[in-house]
Formats: C-alpha cells, sequence, structure tokens
C-alpha cells in the first residue's frame, strides 16, 4: 500500500481518480486547490486525507505531501489559466516560481512546477494512469454515421487544432463547412463551443486534439457530461476526439447521453 497524492482543480477527474486509486489498493492524500475545487465534499468522502490549499501556497503543498510520505502524485481538473492572473496570496516559492518563467503558457507553468516537485523527491504520475479504460477509441462512438462531408469538415478542423495546440493556444477548434468559427484559448471548450454557435449556428463540429508530444503528466485532452449538454445546448452535430489520448469522463454515461441528443461522438 502506497499514499498517492492528488492535487485536485475542478470537475470529476479528480473524484474518479481519487476512486481508481482507492481501487488500486493505494491511499489518496488529496490537496484540492482552493481557488479550483467544486467537488469538495464529494471529494472529501473519496479520499483518505483530505487538504484545502491555496494555488498560492506552494510550499505547503510540498510540506503536506512530504509529512504525509507521498512519493508520487497526480494533478487533475481543471484549473482556469486565468487564476494565474487574480489577486492570489502566493508564498516565496511561488513568487519566485513565476517570476523566473520565460512565459506564462500552460505547459511552462506545468513543467516548471513538475520539476520543483521532482528537486524535493516527488514524482508527479501521467494523469491517466488509472483511467485507460476511459480513453476515446478510434472510429465512431456514438450517434449516426458520418457522411463524406462531416469526415472532410474533421480533417480540416484536425489539422487546424493541431495547430494552436503547438502553440500552446488551445486544443479545441470548431468548424462547419470548412470554415473555422472559433478557436480555443483561456475560456476553455465549453465558451469556445457557445462562441462558434453564436456565429455559425447550428450543425457545428467540433474538434479536439492533444498537443503535439503531449505530456500525460498534466493538461490532457477531457470531456465529460456537462461538455455533451453544452454540444446539445449549441446544436452540435459532431464532437471528433483523438482517439487513446482523449479521456472521457463517465465514459459509458457520456456515451448513452451522445446517443439520445443525437449527437456523434468520433475518434479521429
Amino acid at each position: 500500500m502506497e499514499n498517492i497524492g492528488l492535487i485536485a482543480g475542478n470537475n470529476k477527474f479528480p473524484i474518479l481518480i481519487s476512486k481508481e486509486i482507492k481501487n488500486s489498493g493505494n491511499k489518496v492524500i488529496c490537496i484540492a486547490l482552493k481557488e479550483a475545487i467544486d467537488t469538495e465534499m464529494e471529494l472529501r468522502k473519496e479520499s483518505d486525507k483530505f487538504y484545502c490549499i491555496s494555488i498560492g501556497k506552494f510550499q505547503k503543498i510540498i510540506d503536506t505531501f512530504k509529512n504525509e510520505n507521498v512519493k508520487n502524485i497526480i494533478m487533475a481538473g481543471q484549473v482556469k489559466h486565468v487564476t494565474i492572473y487574480s489577486a492570489i496570496n502566493m508564498d516565496w516559492r511561488a513568487i519566485k516560481l513565476l517570476k523566473n518563467l520565460p512565459d506564462k503558457k500552460t505547459d511552462t507553468i506545468l513543467k516548471t512546477i513538475a520539476k520543483e516537485f521532482v528537486k524535493e523527491g516527488i514524482n508527479l504520475m501521467p494523469s491517466h494512469i488509472y483511467l485507460f479504460s476511459s480513453l476515446a477509441t478510434k472510429g465512431l462512438m456514438a450517434g449516426d454515421k458520418l457522411s463524406s462531408e462531416e469526415i472532410k469538415n474533421i480533417e480540416f478542423g484536425y489539422k487546424i487544432a493541431k495547430g494552436i495546440a503547438s502553440f500552446d493556444i488551445g486544443q479545441t477548434v470548431v468548424v462547419k463547412d470548412k470554415s473555422v468559427l472559433a478557436v480555443e484559448s483561456v475560456e476553455g471548450t465549453d465558451e469556445c463551443i457557445k462562441r462558434a454557435y453564436e456565429l455559425g449556428g447550428s450543425n457545428l463540429i467540433v474538434v479536439k486534439v492533444a498537443k503535439p508530444n503531449q505530456d500525460f503528466r498534466f493538461d490532457i485532452p477531457v470531456v465529460g457530461l456537462r461538455t455533451i449538454y453544452t454540444l446539445s445546448e449549441n446544436k452540435v452535430r459532431v464532437l471528433a476526439l483523438e482517439s487513446d489520448i482523449t479521456l472521457m469522463l463517465g465514459k459509458n454515461e457520456v456515451i448513452k447521453k451522445a446517443n439520445e441528443i443525437g449527437v456523434t461522438i468520433f475518434g479521429i
């Protein structure tokens, strides 16, 4: 039995990870990020030890894991990029870390954080290490078969999405008639989809990919039930996901709901 550390942001991802860690016979030492967590009560129940710490208290996070004899940790759940720019009370270590960054891109921040943990003898594991069965698979996963024109739009969107992902801008684009309606940035996938609907109306195609040379320790593409509801509300016809990389939270429920509302999910 090992104490596995979990740094938790929002959505259901940390809860699923916590359950699977416990199913593996290990204990969950959870640190919920105060500015991000939105499932605190449920996550408390699924953790053997639970702490709620501000994202700016980096030294306290390290010290807590060390005191709990944690050698391996997982980051799971969304932390909105704009949190970095908000008025958070940071400790000396967080201030120093941010001050020395060459830029504030997501990859830059998270890779720097990972290096700091390694310095303290704490290993950051792939965030999907306990959830391989929840990854998107290749081909049709839900909904109606794609038309040849829809496949062409997916191929078009895939190239664009991979391009923006390579610059660490976002991982999602929304296309229609081989035109890009919206590109994801710091606002997140749901807001990107809503913006596309305002511009292009119904029958949209959403394409979500991983970054080239994706670091699986953090920031892997994730969709869940909330995404499916957003697709329905904004008249999206197809959700195309990069297979074997994109994590589907509550995969069976996501597929069931997509079939119910008439959204096609396709693995690229």
